[in-house]
C-alpha cells in the first residue's frame, strides 16, 4: 500500500457569503462572496481554483482580504468537480463555459458594477484563459500567473514531427492527486519498480475509485477540446498581465503564450509583462546565503492591484504602467521596458567542443566529431530537487553531477567583468541513438570560483526516431540574469532527468507500462554548427 493523504475542503470563514452558483446544465459550483466596505456596486476580482476556495494551499482568504482593502469585491469559486461544488472532476474542458456562466453571474449581482476581473496562479491563472475564450462582455481584464493555454498539455506523437516535447510525470499524475475527485489525495508513486502505472492501479484500489481524467489520457490520450468557443487569444481583446517566474518549471507555457500575442494584433496592444526570481510556489531566487524568501501577498498582488486600478476603475491611464516590468537576477535591479525581449540585446554563439568547453567560433574545433554517452534506465541521472515546482526552496548545488559518465559537460572561461544574459536561449544539436527513442536535456548554470553550479535555464526535447542523426533544437527559455565576474557557465546534456520526466526505457516501449529495459548508447555531433548555444547578452550601459 501507498501512503495516501486524503485532504478534505476548509471551513468557510465568517467573512465570506457562501452561495451554489447554477450553471447552464444545472450543476451548481460553490462560490464564496467576499465584499468590500459596505458592498456599494462596484468592481469584483473573480478567482475560479480547483485547490479549495478556503484550503491554506492558496490562502483565497486572505487574497480575498487584501483585495476587499483596496475596493475589490471578490468571489472565491470551486470548479466543477472540486471540494464543495458538484459536477464531473475532469481536468480543463469545463472551465470556459463554466466561467462564462459564472461571470454572468457575477454581474448580475446587487454588488457588481458590471465590471469583472480575474487573478490566480497555475490551474486558477488557466481559469481566466478558459474564460477569456468565450467573450463574456462583463470580463475586462485578466491576471494570470505561472501559467499557460497549453498548461499540464500532454505530449503525443505527431506524423511528420521528428520531435515533441518530453512527458513531465506530474502530467498524468495530476488527475491521480488533484484531479482525482473532489478533494485531494497526496500520495507518490514506488518509482523502483516497472511498470510505473503498476502503482496507480494501486492506488485506485486502495481509495476504492478511479479518476476519469487519468483514464482519459492512459495509455493512449484522448484529448477534448479544451476551448470549444475558440482560442483564448482568437477572442476579443482585453488587457492581460503575465506574470512570469524565471525558474517555474511552467513558464514554457506561459512563453508559449506571449510569443502568440507578440505575433501582433489587438492582444499585443494589451498585454503587460512581470517576469519575476520566482519558481512555481512563488520561492524567490536565494541570495548569497542560500535563503529564498516567499513571496508576500504585497509581491503577489500589488502589481495587479495596480493594473486593476487601471484597467477595471480607471484611476489613472493605461500608459502610467509599464509594458515590461522584469528582474535582472543575481542583481534585485528591477527594470522597465516597452517590449520583451528589451532592445539592444545582441545575440553570443557559443560552440561545444569535443574537450569539453563553450567556445566561440574562432576557438571551436572546425572537424567534426562525437561524444558518446550511455542512457542506463536502471541508473538514471536524478533530478536535482523532489518537488519542480517548490525549485528555489533550497535551490539545489548540481555540482555533483558533473561527475556522472551519462552527463556530457562543456565549460566556458571565467567572465573577466559581470555579463548580463538578456533574451532567448538555445541549443542546436546533432543526436542520435542506438535505441529506437532518445530524450535530450540541456541544463546550463552559473559556476562559482568555488564550484558550486546553480541552474540558469534549462530545456529539453523527445526525438521520436533516434535511429539516425537528427538535429534538434532545445528551446531553454528566456534569461535575465547576470553573470558575475570569475563566474563561468556550464552546459549539460544528458537524456534523463528522473522522476521530473517519464524515462525512455531504451527499448521503444510505452514508458508507463515498459517492464524490461534496455541500455542506450548515444550521440552528440560537434564540430561547425552541429553543437551550437546562442544567448542573447544586453551590452553595458
Amino acid at each position: 500500500m501507498v501512503h495516501v493523504e486524503h485532504v478534505g475542503p476548509a471551513a468557510v470563514p465568517e467573512e465570506a457569503r457562501p452561495h451554489l452558483v447554477r450553471m447552464r446544465d444545472g450543476v451548481r459550483l460553490a462560490t464564496d462572496v467576499y465584499l468590500s466596505g459596505a458592498g456599494e456596486p462596484g468592481p469584483t476580482v473573480l478567482i475560479r481554483l480547483p485547490y479549495d476556495k478556503t484550503g491554506t494551499y492558496t490562502f483565497v482568504p486572505q487574497v480575498a482580504g487584501y483585495l476587499t482593502a483596496r475596493g475589490y469585491h471578490v468571489v472565491a469559486q470551486d470548479v466543477r468537480g472540486k471540494f464543495r461544488s458538484e459536477g464531473e472532476t475532469l481536468l480543463f474542458v469545463n472551465e470556459a463555459a463554466d466561467g462564462y456562466d459564472t461571470i454572468d453571474w457575477v454581474a448580475r449581482q446587487p454588488f457588481s458594477d458590471g465590471v469583472v476581473g480575474m487573478w490566480g496562479d497555475s490551474y486558477y491563472g488557466y481559469t481566466q484563459l478558459a474564460a477569456v475564450s468565450t467573450g463574456h462582455p462583463a470580463l475586462r481584464a485578466i491576471s494570470p500567473r505561472v501559467t499557460g493555454t497549453r498548461l499540464g498539455e500532454l505530449p503525443v506523437d505527431v506524423p511528420g514531427e521528428p520531435t515533441r516535447a518530453v512527458e513531465m510525470f506530474v502530467s498524468r499524475l495530476y488527475p491521480c492527486t488533484y484531479y482525482h475527485g473532489r478533494d485531494v489525495y497526496q500520495w507518490v508513486p514506488d518509482w523502483s519498480r516497472r511498470p510505473f502505472a503498476a502503482s496507480v492501479e494501486e492506488f485506485f484500489e486502495q481509495v476504492g475509485s478511479r479518476s476519469a481524467s487519468w483514464d482519459q489520457w492512459f495509455p493512449h490520450p484522448v484529448l477534448l477540446r479544451r476551448f470549444p468557443f475558440g482560442h483564448p487569444f482568437d477572442a476579443p481583446a482585453i488587457p492581460v498581465l503575465l506574470t512570469i517566474g524565471w525558474w517555474d518549471n511552467c513558464a514554457p507555457w506561459q512563453w508559449s503564450d506571449h510569443d502568440r500575442i507578440a505575433r501582433g494584433g489587438a492582444w499585443s496592444l494589451l498585454e503587460h509583462l512581470v517576469i519575476e526570481p520566482i519558481d512555481h510556489e512563488n520561492n524567490y531566487l536565494p541570495d548569497d546565503d542560500g535563503q529564498a524568501p516567499k513571496a508576500t501577498l504585497s509581491d503577489m498582488l500589488d502589481p495587479t492591484v495596480e493594473f486593476f486600478d487601471v484597467h477595471l476603475r480607471g484611476l489613472r491611464p493605461a500608459g502610467s504602467i509599464p509594458r515590461v516590468r522584469w528582474t535582472l537576477a543575481r542583481t534585485g535591479e528591477v527594470r522597465e521596458s516597452e517590449s520583451w525581449p528589451p532592445p539592444g540585446v545582441v545575440p553570443v554563439d557559443l560552440h561545444l567542443t569535443a574537450d569539453g568547453r563553450l567556445a566561440g567560433e574562432a576557438e571551436a574545433a572546425g572537424g567534426p566529431a562525437e561524444l558518446t554517452w550511455v542512457h542506463d534506465p536502471d541508473d538514471l541521472v536524478p533530478s536535482p530537487t523532489a518537488n519542480a515546482f517548490d525549485f528555489l526552496n533550497p535551490m539545489p548545488d548540481e555540482r555533483a553531477w558533473a561527475d556522472r559518465d551519462d552527463v556530457l559537460v562543456f565549460d566556458g572561461p571565467p567572465t573577466e567583468a559581470d555579463d548580463d544574459l538578456v533574451g532567448g536561449a538555445r541549443l542546436t544539436v546533432t543526436v542520435s541513438s542506438s535505441g529506437p527513442r532518445m530524450d535530450v536535456f540541456a541544463r546550463l548554470l552559473d559556476v562559482r570560483p568555488d564550484g558550486a553550479a546553480h541552474l540558469v535555464a534549462r530545456g529539453q526535447v523527445h526525438v521520436v526516431d533516434a535511429s539516425a542523426p537528427q538535429a534538434v533544437e532545445l528551446d531553454l527559455g528566456q534569461l535575465g540574469y547576470r553573470l558575475r565576474a570569475g563566474h563561468r557557465l556550464r552546459l549539460h546534456v544528458a537524456s534523463s532527468d528522473f522522476p521530473e520526466y517519464v524515462p525512455q526505457p531504451g527499448t521503444g516501449e510505452h514508458p508507463w507500462l515498459a517492464v524490461d529495459v534496455a541500455r542506450n548508447t548515444q550521440r552528440l555531433g560537434l564540430g561547425d554548427v552541429q553543437a551550437r548555444l546562442r544567448l542573447h547578452r544586453l551590452p553595458p550601459g
